[in-house]
């Protein structure tokens, strides 16, 4: 069964929109079946085929929220954009709803790369990502398994992954000029 949505076509979010982009909703679908919604931005006046990059996050937001704002700067800068609201989130479909799955939330990132490798203003050898706090984990998975994802960011201030000591320490080694060579 297929959701339908229920976009918003006003501009809903809570930064200003820009007028170096174009704006507009779209939807695609995970290979759950789920139906996600999502904003595109893109850079005004551009030709030919441009990078992409898909943002998602943070934990518990929607692509009203610091997605759309990281979406909307990166087309300011020559990309084209999607910030999309993961499954069982915002506009997009799925139930139960607010809960994450991280093996469906990876393949929101890897839908996302599907929508956007098929747009024929996107060059689909240059996508990236964008995970923001805790959907940074979800895009460093979607980066591990699928190689069309050419850069990925993960901005986020927690590190699931146990690394974080060893990381400050090699920080700190790193800092002092005497120990710059230092093995851990």
């Amino acid at each position: 069964m297929e959701d339908v949505l229920k976009l918003t076509e006003k501009w809903d979010k809570t930064f200003p929109k820009s007028e170096k982009v174009d704006h507009r909703k779209v939807t695609f679908h995970n290979r759950y079946g789920i139906t996600l919604a999502a904003d595109l931005y893109a850079p005004k006046g551009a030709e030919g085929r441009l990078p992409a990059i898909a943002v998602c996050g943070p934990f518990g937001a929607v692509k009203e929220q610091a997605s759309g704002l990281y979406a909307q700067e990166m087309a300011e800068r020559g990309f084209l954009t999607i910030a999309f609201d993961p499954s069982f989130t915002g506009e997009s479909g799925g139930t139960p709803r607010y809960v994450a799955s991280p093996d469906i939330n990876t393949e929101d990132f890897q839908a996302a790369v599907d929508f956007l490798s098929v747009q024929d203003n996107v060059d689909p050898e240059r996508i990236g990502i964008i995970g923001i706090c805790g959907w940074g984990g979800m895009a460093l998975n979607a980066a591990a398994i699928d190689t069309r994802i050419k850069a990925t960011v993960s901005s986020t201030m927690y590190d699931m992954t146990g690394s974080t000591p060893r990381v400050t320490l090699m920080l700190r080694t790193a800092r002092r000029p005497d120990t710059r060579h230092a093995r851990l």
